[in-house]
């Protein structure tokens, strides 16, 4: 019974991890005008010009988020066994 409550909070904190990693990096700055530039080219408007402070916290925590979701991801499919 308590690993069937691990394994759903496991699952929970990945679905959250999942969807942080999504919106901190859709808020990242686009350093080309590529595909997003579409999605995103008017949030410079909404939100203003970005400091570089905020590019860069943004960077290391999608970099911290990713290593969390791996972290997390790996322990959900041991506890599953999945592998």
């Amino acid at each position: 019974m308590r690993r069937i409550n691990v394994i759903t909070a496991l699952e929970i904190i990945v679905v959250i991890l999942a969807l942080l990693i999504i919106g901190v990096v859709v808020a990242q700055k686009s350093k080309t005008q590529g595909m997003g530039a579409g999605f995103g080219g008017g949030a410079e408007d909404l939100f203003g010009s970005r400091a570089r402070g905020m590019d860069a916290l943004l960077s290391k925590l999608t970099i911290v988020l990713s290593i969390a979701f791996a972290i997390c991801t790996l322990l959900l499919g041991r506890l599953m066994h999945t592998f």
